[in-house]
């Protein structure tokens, strides 16, 4: 077997790692994003991470957490190792146990190790965090880390790992990406064939009876994935959110502005401006009511001038007629209107595959984890009759993803072909002067004749 890693042999624990698993306790970083194949041993990796680090702590009171999506697959996935492991100590009497919170307590330096569910994170608010393990990534909301384990681990800089294998766009894919180009951060992935944690000719029978695409996300950790059914990959999306255009790179293209006004109370409303091939900043707004995102989207448009501005009619009505009244020139857009193109069942429909095709030929995004996960969310497929049909939005929220929101409003800047203001104003200007030349349009006449 292989030889134990300096920081487990200190920690006085029989582990004998791997040898990726002792590569990841070399490379660690203050963030640490690992993509694992199932079944590779993660989690005693990551269980082993925070024995280590909370028995040689030495400031007081340290505290560690292990997080899993629920508490109940927390207790299955970790409680239960984690006990095996300090099965030993505990008969020495060097720590405590407590079940009922799921804790583990060190005698020597009054070090604590605890078991949360990210279903309950109000939980683990009000807590100093020295560092924490957040398993199965990918299933777990970004509100957790961003606004409540992040935020804990500031105080004396703790350490995070994250570990989990890929589904898609969601937490886990925007940690992923931003390790790899960040200071503090690192990521790395591990297939099923550089762990060797699974008999080669099992894995021979895995790649024979599972999709391609289930196999190559399950094990080869590919972000990138995607069904036949996704419209839009995460690879395209990815690509797009790292591609950067210039200031006034894209001034010879019409500015246009999509608004999504939101439907219910856990939707959001979006105003999402694009000029050419770069997407800029949106503004996202929840509780708004009509007014108050008329007013915003008026705002916008004597801010930014755009030359069409497209609103979503179905939840938009208010907000169309107030914009009307302030004297402001806005389309309304019927997303299960009918599409220009008969080969798409409707206008939401049309738009999302122009906005696919856009993304795919050059396209800049915003980074915004929402909005990736908006863009690669929706599935489709064809009608009785041969036509396009994207995925309604409760759909996608009944397979348990948010609305997206952002998406549409996105979608909806692709409405109709839209040329720029000021060359609408000069072909004007220069058939006004043509008019005052040939009052009588003998050129016309002519041309008729």
């Amino acid at each position: 077997m292989n030889k134990a890693t300096p920081a487990t042999v200190r920690s006085g624990f029989n582990y004998f790692p791997r040898d990726w698993q002792r590569e990841c306790h070399r490379k660690m970083a203050r963030f640490t994003v690992l993509a694992l194949h199932r079944r590779a041993g993660k989690t005693e990796l990551a269980l082993m991470e925070l024995l280590d680090h909370a028995m040689r702590f030495d400031k007081d009171l340290g505290m560690f957490f292990y997080v899993a999506p629920f508490l109940k697959q927390a207790k299955a996935i970790a409680w239960q190792r984690l006990k095996q492991r300090i099965e030993p100590l505990r008969q020495l009497a060097m720590v405590d146990i407590n079940e009922s919170e799921l804790s583990v307590k060190f005698k020597n330096n009054g070090a604590m190790i605890r078991v949360f569910g990210a279903d309950n994170g109000e939980a683990m608010r009000g807590v100093r965090l020295d560092g924490c393990v957040i398993d199965e990534v990918s299933q777990i909301r970004k509100e957790v880390w961003d606004d409540v384990i992040q935020p804990a681990t500031s105080d004396r800089k703790g350490w995070c790992l994250f570990i989990g294998t890929p589904q898609g766009v969601n937490l886990f894919s925007e940690l992923y990406f931003k390790a790899q180009n960040t200071p503090d951060w690192h990521s790395a992935k591990y297939t099923v064939y550089d762990t060797h944690s699974i008999d080669a000719d099992e894995v021979e029978r895995l790649r024979r009876d599972m999709s391609e695409t289930s196999f190559s996300r399950e094990y080869l950790c590919d972000f990138s994935a995607a069904g036949d059914d996704q419209l839009i990959s995460l690879s395209d999306v990815e690509s797009a959110a790292q591609r950067i255009y210039k200031p006034n790179e894209m001034d010879y293209a019409a500015k246009v502005l999509g608004v999504d006004p939101a439907r219910f109370g856990d939707d959001r409303s979006v105003i999402f401006p694009r000029q050419g091939m770069a997407a800029l900043q949106p503004e996202v707004y929840r509780g708004l009511d009509n007014m108050d995102l008329a007013s915003r989207v008026a705002a916008k448009i004597e801010s930014w001038k755009p030359d069409a501005v497209f609103i979503d009619a179905g939840n938009g009505s208010g907000v169309i007629d107030r914009l009307r009244q302030l004297g402001y020139d806005v389309i309304e857009i019927h997303f299960g209107g009918k599409s220009l193109d008969p080969g798409y069942l409707n206008k939401r429909a049309e738009m999302w595959f122009l906005m696919a095709d856009w993304l795919k030929t050059g396209a800049s995004i915003p980074n915004l984890v929402d909005l990736k996960q908006d863009l690669a969310a929706p599935i489709f497929w064809y009608d009785s009759a041969g036509r396009k049909q994207l995925e309604p939005k409760d759909d996608i929220k009944k397979r348990g993803l948010p609305s997206p929101d952002l998406g549409d409003a996105l979608a909806l800047t692709f409405a109709q072909p839209i040329a720029k203001k000021a060359e609408i104003d000069m072909y004007r200007k220069q058939f006004q002067k043509e008019r005052e030349y040939d009052p009588f349009n003998t050129k016309e006449m002519t041309w008729r004749t």
